[in-house]
């Protein structure tokens, strides 16, 4: 079958044994690329990319791939935080994703999908929870004045989780397309005063100072963007003045925070209970359903599985117009 790996510093399609072995054999219908996958090049990992996956089960039912692989009975899992598993693994990663024909998962990595969410869409699942559990532990409320740093696929869906959460919701984008996007998700996009949280989704010195600088007094600093060149703090004597809550947050877990913050996550969701690993994937879920103008606003590019050298290096050029950029098989 045909996989993405990375040969000799770039993303090709090359030929690789069907998976084999115990799991849930997953046809993949969709694979984003994450910020993060741009990265893979230069790890010279001999896996398949791609942790951003959907697709169908052998027996016809339509799923999202929960792309993180967690022990269940370390302290961490044990207390609910899987997302801080002592032994996570990621599909895409240590093991081979879904940037392929097929992809052999864990059955506790099968998400069935709610109805009127589609296939195609459906790899959006993991990008959403990223921010699902951002906003989350960030304690964002109704009524809350929420700033969002970043007008890429975090930023964005931080944009929508927020609003969902019935925040006033800025956005502070780069790009021109980006604001366009976050006007449509309901976002302002003219910052201005002290805000109760920032989310910094950008990964970057510069976003954070700008966090920093708009956090009123006692708020919350969201940090979901990873800081791949490290990180240094300017502005830390107003920081340290302001006394803010920098809380950096990784991937997604059991939804344990939206349940200390009123319960029911969405209208439709049914009970989501506060230790299932997935739970704020499928909080993600859901809320493609509920915001069916999300998937459209985010996914700007589709390519085939063979084009993966153009999709990747259109997924780098942020000034061209890319948001999501998705691989269909």
């Amino acid at each position: 079958m045909r996989a993405v790996r990375t040969v000799d510093g770039a993303f090709t399609v090359v030929e690789v044994p069907d998976p084999e072995g115990g799991g849930v054999l997953v046809d993949v219908a969709a694979a984003g690329i994450c910020g993060s996958d741009l990265h893979m090049a230069d790890f010279g990992l001999p896996t398949t990319v791609g942790h951003e996956v959907a697709g169908r089960t052998r027996d016809g039912m339509s799923v999202a791939v929960r792309p993180t692989l967690t022990c269940g009975i370390c302290d961490r899992c044990l207390v609910g935080e899987v997302q801080q598993c002592r032994s996570l693994s990621l599909y895409g990663l240590a093991v081979d994703g879904g940037m392929a024909d097929r992809i052999l998962v864990d059955p506790s990595c099968v998400l069935p999908l709610p109805e009127g969410l589609a296939e195609s869409d459906a790899f959006l699942v993991e990008p959403v929870a990223v921010s699902v559990h951002a906003v989350s532990t960030a304690g964002v409320e109704a009524g809350h004045r929420v700033l969002v740093v970043g007008g890429g696929t975090i930023g964005l869906t931080a944009v929508a989780v927020a609003r969902e959460a019935g925040a006033d919701v800025d956005l502070s984008a780069r790009h021109d397309h980006q604001r366009t996007a976050g006007e449509r998700l309901g976002a302002g996009i003219e910052v201005s005063g002290e805000y109760d949280v920032v989310v910094e989704a950008v990964g970057a010195e510069s976003a954070l100072t700008m966090a920093i600088d708009h956090a009123r007094p006692g708020a919350t600093v969201s940090m979901p963007g990873i800081y791949w060149e490290g990180l240094k703090i300017p502005n830390a004597v107003a920081m340290f003045l302001k006394e803010l809550r920098l809380v950096p947050s990784s991937m997604y877990g059991c939804a344990r925070g939206l349940h200390r913050h009123g319960g029911v996550e969405t209208p439709n969701a049914g009970v989501i209970e506060k230790d299932d690993p997935a739970g704020e994937l499928l909080v993600a879920a859901q809320l493609l359903v509920d915001v069916p103008d999300l998937a459209e606003v985010l996914v700007t590019h589709r390519f085939g599985l063979d084009e993966a050298s153009e999709a990747f290096r259109v997924a780098a050029d942020r000034s061209a117009g890319a948001i999501k950029v998705v691989l269909e098989p």
